[in-house]
């Protein structure tokens, strides 16, 4: 590992720390959301995001930090740490294993390392200048691969929940759903790890932030797939975006997405 993977792990391992204790406990959960759209907030988000920027203040003080909690810090220095300290907080109140912390390093705006860690399973799939490998418990690290499917009609994909779409997204997503062989919700950033693991091909999600996809970019290409927006460019602040572990299938989907393309 190069040193910023290296620190990138101990991060990830960091905010286990503080969130698996509290995960199925009394998490002192609140709504941030507006009227009629639950978004919950816990503990373990602002804790765990706490005890990271911690670590970075420490170990590379003139690094920037964007996260979801606790906001921007120095977010245009040449470095800058994105953090998504509990992804799929909705999965962690209902007790579901599924969520994920989600780590990036950005250089010059661009993520060159992520990391996709689900605690509960012992899980951190780390994305890099290194490559992409499976880290879980104190087995040697495992490479991950992602696998050949070259058609849409092959594919086995998944976004989180299709009412985070708009008329014309959903539109698109069910017309990609449809063409589909398999079809998986609710996972949230784990599946985009199951892509980098060869089990899941294609994700198409949108309204994602910056620290929401992040992470996700360096694990998915280190493994040999690609992320873009829905016009097939370099994944940007509109939010809509597309994982998948074969290019062949950029095409295929965009033919839909395209159409509600931001």
């Amino acid at each position: 590992m190069t040193p910023y993977e290296a620190f990138a792990v101990d991060l990830a391992r960091a905010a286990a720390a503080v969130t698996l204790p509290l995960f199925r406990t009394d998490c002192e959960e609140e709504d941030k959301g507006q009227p009629g759209a639950f978004d919950p907030v816990t503990r373990a988000d602002r804790d765990a995001e706490a005890a990271m920027r911690c670590l970075i203040a420490g170990r590379f003080p003139d690094h920037g930090v964007i996260g979801e909690e606790y906001g921007e810090d120095r977010p245009d220095a040449e470095y800058v740490w994105m953090l998504d300290p509990v992804d799929g907080t909705r999965a962690f109140v209902a007790g579901l294993p599924l969520w994920t912390t989600l780590i990036a390093l950005r250089h010059e705006g661009r993520p060159v390392t992520g990391v996709i860690a689900q605690p509960v399973m012992d899980e951190i799939f780390l994305g890099g200048p290194s490559g992409a490998v499976l880290l879980k418990g104190d087995d040697a690290p495992s490479p991950l691969r992602v696998r050949a499917c070259p058609r849409l009609n092959d594919a086995v994909i998944a976004t989180t929940d299709p009412d985070i779409f708009t008329g014309a997204e959903l539109g698109a997503w069910t017309q990609v759903r449809a063409a589909a062989r398999l079809a998986r919700l609710g996972c949230d950033a784990y599946a985009y790890a199951m892509i980098a693991a060869g089990r899941i091909d294609l994700v198409a999600e949108t309204s994602l932030k910056p620290w929401d996809w992040s992470a996700l970019v360096p694990v998915v290409e280190a493994a040999g797939g690609k992320v873009v927006n829905w016009r097939g460019q370099a994944p940007d602040d509109r939010g809509q975006v597309l994982a998948v572990g074969d290019e062949a299938l950029i095409d295929q989907a965009l033919v839909t997405l395209k159409r509600a393309a931001l």
